[in-house]
């Protein structure tokens, strides 16, 4: 939670409601949408001021008769046809473009948030992401689909409404005028207020979201650790603090609008008693004492309904901020402008050249320090040595998920910092030490890896990795949907799946992290069969604690503390000494202590 909490106090408090001006780059492409919305809004705005003056004219004309009393109360039905049409015009385009733009921003945030390297999501958790892309982005959907067109169409009566009570009665008008400072001085003051709530409101879930997203995933960890009472009230203390941050933005925005409405219609008496006095007096008729109200009334309620929007827009002004901070969000990692093309076909040789790389977590812990490396196409490198020797960090900078802060790695003589890196990792097939499943069929799992591979293809990749025996006993077979997270597979099973995802994807590159170490013996045997029929040809690294599986590499690379120790065969290694041997005999010989190698 400290993570998250440092994030929400770093984040500005938004100050003005132009961040909404933001989302005008989504709104541009539907100018169409936008101006007819208009047109209906000006034109349902204007009708809406007329209707005083009809109704002034039949108070002024009561006794002339019937037939010019039919005529008046004709226009107003027409008048109400119309106002009731261009409502419903402005309502559905205004909608349909509120759904529209949001949607846009949706996938402008998640195509923007996936491509982001590891770094970024060091700092924001991924709960806190899920929160922008729903909450924040429904909070937008309510203004651009209905708030801000209430609220123009109240200004728009507001401003006409001024101009029509000043031809009906300057004197009055003048008196309204007089009500307007006292009214501006609580909107400024305790809307400065509700901005900064409205934005810790929204990023206290958004924390509430990340916490209850990062423990819910890991559930059954919660649960093996009887850690469910600290979970729930860790997510309780979160939640809470929303809700206390909450209720503090409401009662302010209570109070504004209790002010505001009060001063409001407190000064719409003060003026209407002096009217009445002028009726009497004979300096104006009652008629225009009718329409000065209907006008006031207009105006009064188009500012008192700007004071409550003022306050959506608000909260919708501190949403926009938050997801252009993601759209704007600079990654660690940056393509060229002019990326390299990698020769045809790929050689596979990769190198290491002095490369020293810290995590920008650990500063001070070097996970790599001067490494010199040179693997040659087609070969086959084991990466062996105790916890935190820099195995995965090897594998991890081969992919450029991270760049060295010195030195270089290179691909066939490129350095990888200048290709694109969509076209280096089509280059290579990864096996993880925990495959990632995802919530569809076996057969999508496995084309993860080539989605263009036919069926045909796909049961071939699985029977190389001794997948397809399971796969197809499952109840729909390879179109049965294998859950969240694979739940509906075991440990085993989940690293076929990866490892046919790997054969199917049929790259140069070959990348085994611990990708054996889940299966049993009878299947890790089927497995680093077809895993050596696989490496056939291919450049192919492998980390592994468990030396047996290394011992056919052409070359076992030792590394410790960032460092490589000592390089070479199974057998010379062990003839060496050192602590490759060392590792040997206590897997061999000391069966239990092999847990020092997890990595």
């Amino acid at each position: 939670m400290a993570r998250g909490n440092r994030i929400i106090e770093d984040r500005p408090t938004s100050r003005r409601v132009g961040a909404l001006g933001a989302l005008w780059p989504f709104v541009r492409p539907y100018r169409g949408q936008v101006v007819l919305a208009l047109l209906a809004l000006v034109g349902t705005s204007a009708i809406s001021l007329i209707l005083p003056l009809a109704v002034r004219r039949v108070v002024d004309n009561f006794d002339d008769g019937a037939g010019l009393l039919d005529r008046y109360f004709g226009a107003a039905l027409v008048i109400v046809a119309l106002l009731a049409l261009g409502t419903a015009a402005r309502y559905f385009f205004v909608t349909r473009l509120g759904e529209r733009v949001v949607a846009d921003i949706r996938k402008a945030v998640y195509a923007r948030v996936i491509t982001l390297s590891p770094a970024f999501f060091e700092r924001v958790m991924t709960g806190e992401i899920l929160s922008r892309i729903t909450t924040d982005t429904t909070l937008i959907q309510s203004v651009v689909g209905s708030s801000l067109s209430i609220a123009l169409r109240n200004l728009l009566i507001l401003v006409g409404g001024m101009a029509l009570l000043a031809w009906t009665s300057v004197k009055l008008t003048g008196l309204v005028l007089l009500i307007v400072p006292a009214i501006l001085v609580p909107i400024i003051v305790l809307g400065r207020r509700l901005r900064g709530l409205s934005r810790q409101n929204q990023d206290w879930i958004a924390q509430s979201s990340g916490t209850a997203s990062e423990t819910l995933l890991a559930a059954q960890t919660v649960q093996a650790y009887t850690a469910e009472a600290r979970s729930i009230d860790r997510f309780d203390d979160v939640t809470e603090r929303s809700y206390l941050v909450a209720m503090t933005r409401i009662g302010t925005r209570a109070v504004m609008t209790a002010i505001v409405i009060f001063l409001i219609f407190a000064g719409v008496i003060g003026v209407l008693w002096i009217g009445a006095r002028d009726v009497r007096e004979g300096a104006m008729t009652a008629g225009q004492l009718v329409q000065f109200v209907i006008y006031a009334i207009l105006v009064a309620g188009g500012a008192g309904a700007l004071s409550e929007i003022w306050g959506e827009l608000q909260r919708a002004a501190g949403a926009t901020e938050r997801l252009a901070e993601l759209l704007s969000a600079e990654d660690a990692l940056t393509d060229p402008a002019h990326p390299r093309d990698l020769p045809q076909p790929v050689r596979g040789q990769i190198g290491f050249e002095g490369v020293s790389f810290r995590f920008p977590s650990r500063p001070d812990s070097p996970a790599l320090h001067g490494v010199d490396l040179t693997i040659r196409p087609g070969e086959t490198v084991a990466l062996v040595g105790p916890s935190g020797a820099g195995k995965t960090t090897v594998i991890q900078l081969i992919q450029r998920f991270w760049d060295p802060q010195s030195g270089r790695v290179t691909l066939d003589g490129i350095d990888l910092r200048d290709l694109a890196r969509v076209d280096l990792r089509s280059r290579i097939a990864l096996v993880p030490q925990d495959p990632v499943i995802f919530a569809a069929s076996a057969a999508d799992n496995i084309r993860l890896g080539r989605p263009e591979a036919s069926d045909a293809e796909v049961q071939a990749a699985a029977r190389a990795a001794h997948a397809h025996d399971f796969i197809a006993a499952l109840p729909d077979g390879y179109g049965t949907a294998l859950g969240e997270r694979g739940v509906m597979l075991s440990g085993g099973q989940r690293q076929r799946v990866a490892i046919a995802r790997a054969i199917l994807r049929d790259a140069p590159i070959l990348l085994l992290d611990e990708a054996t170490s889940a299966l049993d013996a009878e299947s890790e045997g089927l497995v680093q069969a077809a895993v050596g029929r696989l490496a056939e040809g291919r450049t192919t690294i492998i980390v592994a604690h468990r030396l047996a599986t290394v011992k056919k590499a052409d070359r076992i690379i030792v590394l410790d503390q960032g460092r490589i120790v000592a390089q070479g065969s199974h057998e010379a290694l062990v003839a060496e000494g050192g602590l490759y041997a060392r590792l040997a005999r206590m897997q061999f010989t000391d069966g239990p202590q092999v847990v020092e190698l997890a990595d």
